[in-house]
Parts: structure tokens; C-alpha cells; sequence
């Protein structure tokens, strides 16, 4: 393996998470260290009907859609790699990108000893820390709309970690660019998944969607 060569990987250990299209290892690394490595299946006629939408439109990549299967998971891995890279360069929470080859996205692992962290859907905090969160997640919603020029595209409870009094953005491959003819459609729906989950399921008092958009894009300094 072309990581292993590059003494990226040193070993692959159990699965972390699987999908139908993905599957998460838990890695070490050459200094002992722990890693996530997300390994994209061949993908399905659905899944990838999925994601060109977040291909197209995006002037990174969709300039050329392969018709290969292969082509388009190393691809959509690319596209992930390099969304990390610049929300984590915006000082956004996510893990930090550490080497994509391929079909192969090596990162942080947030978690230990081979166990991930738990989803935001999965912890049970007090409500002044889930408020805390929320104001945190909605930090960083904003710093990667203006600063990374992102939108993550699928925000929710589910793909938010919770480790040790932080939290980590997670599974950015269809983010796309804030120019993308969607972004704002994308954001949107975003920031209902959050405001929704926080107020119906948690009971927070929160601003709604629509001053949060304001803000999030800038057209307000604060909610």
C-alpha cells in the first residue's frame, strides 16, 4: 500500500464504522500514534447519482466526472481530503487531514483505543452544555461559510462528534464552495437539521433559522 510505503499507515486494525459505501479502520501510525483511515467503496448507480450534485457546480471538480467507479471514489475521497484541509486551516473543529491516496482518506482519530467518539446524537449532556455546543457548532458554521468558503451540505446530529468537552465536524466530502449555485439551499437545510435537533429534541431556546442565516453569512456581527 502506497501509504504504508509512504509511512503514512503503519498498521490497519478493527473497523470503526461501516456504511454501504465507506468503511472506517482504526490505523496506527509510524509513531505509535492513533489514525482513522476511510476507505470508499465501489460505488453504487444511487450513490453516485447522490453526490453529483455536490460535484457539479463546484469549480474544483466538476470539470471532470469519471465514469468509473474507481475514478469517482478517489475523487470524492480528494474532494473530502481537501475540504478538511480547509476548514481545518479556518480553524474550524474538525479532525485534522493527515494524507488521502486514492480511495483512501487518512485523519485524526477522535476517540481511544480504537473506540470513536460518541455522536452528538449519543450523549447526554446538561442543557447549559448543550447550549454552550450549540453557540460552538454555530461558531464554526459561520467561520467555514466565511473563512474556509464551505457549507458542509449534510449537517446533523449525526455527523458531529463529542470528545472531551469539544466538538468535531465530521463527513465533509459533499461540502461544497459558498459560490456553488446551491450553497445557500444547502445551508439552509443545515441550519434547520441543527436548530431543529437543539430546540425539539434537546428543548433549547435558540434564535431561529432565519437570523441564524443572517448571521452565518455575515450580514449580521451577532445573534
Amino acid at each position: 500500500m502506497a501509504l504504508v510505503r509512504k509511512k503514512v499507515i503503519y498498521e490497519l486494525k478493527g473497523v470503526v464504522s461501516a456504511g454501504k459505501e465507506s468503511r472506517v479502520y482504526w490505523g496506527k501510525g509510524f509513531d505509535g500514534e492513533d489514525l482513522a483511515v476511510k476507505i470508499y467503496l465501489t460505488s453504487s448507480a444511487e450513490f453516485r447519482k447522490g453526490i453529483i450534485k455536490y460535484i457539479r457546480g463546484d469549480i474544483r471538480f466538476d470539470s471532470y466526472v469519471p465514469k468509473s467507479s474507481k475514478k469517482l471514489m478517489a475523487l470524492w475521497a480528494r474532494k473530502e481530503y481537501k475540504n478538511y484541509c480547509l476548514l481545518a486551516r479556518a480553524g474550524v473543529s474538525v479532525p485534522q487531514p493527515i494524507a488521502q491516496h486514492q480511495n483512501i482518506l487518512v485523519m485524526e482519530f477522535i476517540g481511544e483505543s480504537g473506540v470513536r467518539a460518541p455522536l452528538l446524537k449519543e450523549v447526554e449532556l446538561s442543557l447549559s452544555d448543550y447550549e454552550g455546543l450549540f453557540y460552538a457548532i454555530l461558531e464554526d458554521i459561520r467561520r467555514a461559510y466565511l473563512k474556509a468558503k464551505l457549507v458542509h451540505g449534510d449537517l446533523s446530529e449525526y455527523n458531529v462528534m463529542v470528545w472531551q468537552c469539544r466538538h468535531y465536524i465530521i463527513d465533509v466530502s459533499q461540502a461544497v464552495r459558498n459560490d456553488h449555485p446551491n450553497a445557500h439551499d444547502f445551508l439552509m437545510r443545515d441550519l434547520r437539521n441543527i436548530h431543529k435537533y437543539f430546540t425539539k429534541e434537546l428543548g433549547l431556546n435558540i434564535p431561529p433559522v432565519n437570523k441564524l442565516f443572517e448571521y452565518v453569512v455575515g450580514n449580521v456581527d451577532n445573534i
